[in-house]
């Protein structure tokens, strides 16, 4: 079977559906990605994937940008003889079902994420819905990483029960991502436990925008700072990225010259990092299911999150981490402070139930099953 794989960026599929990608070149089918160029999309290139690129702006509402982002990728599909297309983040997912119907090709989009679009409701909003009732009710399937966005969708009539699936995020590589001491705490005296605890060391990975609490973050690092100076907390993620929600350069330095942040970069691999954490932080305002969670679980790191869609399906609250209210400073440093107080051998054992709780629930091999089982099933 020929598939066409399209998602707005080639990073997202270089990190986070590489596996998937493997798993159905083994089974015996070609893929071809739809992919924006970039330094991603050359590296899958070497990777052995043929790669056609597309337009495609993640933040922009330019008629006539999206009208030609359509375009570049129905001229790729007229090229191609392609028996299915998978489709990844909102955009790819509306684009390709619209030339998907148009070349009368089966479709199965993936919903990682509904956007901002769905933080506040706006026009923008009434059209991406209406998109959405428009073609994803003539999808083969339709895959979905939390319960809320499906939910969502079969409130709106966009979709029936029956093409709706849910798996677990993009699932997780336990091998890949498995728990790493920084400290061995067989030897450790009183003594040393307290002066660990005093440097406890707080980690945010996400892109640097509002969206994704990072202003929430930054004001409650200063709150604890007031009580706890030794306290670090650090940022990984990608800085001045195109999108509407975007923290400035300018305002980020001056947080990092504040010196209650430090800022880490990107990075292809993020575990060295989060084994040199003792909690992972994601303020979000709403997610698809964020991966970034699930691999700070995965290797026993104890995680603050936001009681908001796909966040809230990461953890169980006060066993393998902590819940707080979206867009509140405030809760947020009051749960920054109860995990402050925790005892050593407390924060050791949520981080272990945290591990136990991503084991039973988001192995990356029950994800990339159920993408198989809907392409085998098809008849071609």
């Amino acid at each position: 079977m020929h598939i066409a794989i399209v998602s707005n960026t080639a990073w997202y599929l270089f990190n986070f559906r590489i596996n998937l990608l493997k798993a159905i070149k083994n089974e015996g089918h070609s893929i071809i990605l739809l992919v924006p160029e970039d330094k991603y999309s050359q590296k899958l290139n070497d990777m052995g994937y043929k790669i056609e690129n597309i337009y495609m702006k993640g933040s922009s509402i330019n008629p006539i940008k999206e009208i030609y982002s359509i375009y570049s990728i129905c001229s790729v599909l007229f090229k191609h003889r392609i028996d299915l297309i998978l489709s990844f983040t909102p955009k790819a997912n509306i684009y390709s079902a619209i030339n998907a119907i148009l070349f009368k090709i089966p479709f199965v989009p993936g919903v990682s994420g509904l956007g901002r679009v769905f933080i506040k409701n706006n026009i923008i909003t009434s059209v991406v819905l209406f998109l959405y009732k428009l073609t994803f009710n003539k999808a083969l399937k339709v895959f979905f990483e939390n319960l809320d966005d499906k939910e969502l969708f079969l409130s709106y009539n966009i979709l029936s029960e029956k093409e709706a699936i849910h798996v677990p995020g993009t699932g997780i590589d336990l091998n890949y991502f498995s728990p790493v001491e920084n400290y061995n705490h067989e030897y450790l005296t009183d003594y040393k436990i307290n002066i660990y605890k005093q440097n406890t060391s707080f980690l945010l990975m996400a892109r640097i925008l509002w969206d994704k609490g990072v202003g929430e973050y930054v004001s409650a690092a200063r709150v604890i700072h007031n009580n706890f100076p030794n306290v670090k907390f650090k940022i990984l993620g990608f800085l001045d990225v195109s999108n509407p929600s975007a923290i400035s350069r300018d305002i980020f330095n001056k947080w990092i010259e504040e010196d209650v942040i430090e800022f880490l970069g990107q990075t292809d691999d993020v575990r060295h990092f989060i084994s040199e954490s003792d909690c992972v932080v994601l303020p979000s305002y709403r997610e698809g299911l964020p991966r970034t969670l699930l691999e700070a679980a995965s290797m026993a790191r104890p995680i603050i999150t936001t009681n908001v869609p796909g966040c809230k399906d990461t953890l169980i609250d006060g066993l393998t981490g902590l819940l707080c209210e979206p867009a509140n400073t405030n809760d947020l440093v009051s749960k920054i402070c109860n995990f402050l107080l925790l005892s050593y051998e407390e924060r050791l054992q949520m981080g272990s139930r945290g591990r136990q709780f991503i084991q039973e629930n988001f192995d990356e091999s029950t994800v990339i099953n159920k993408y198989l089982k809907v392409i085998n099933s098809i008849k071609y």
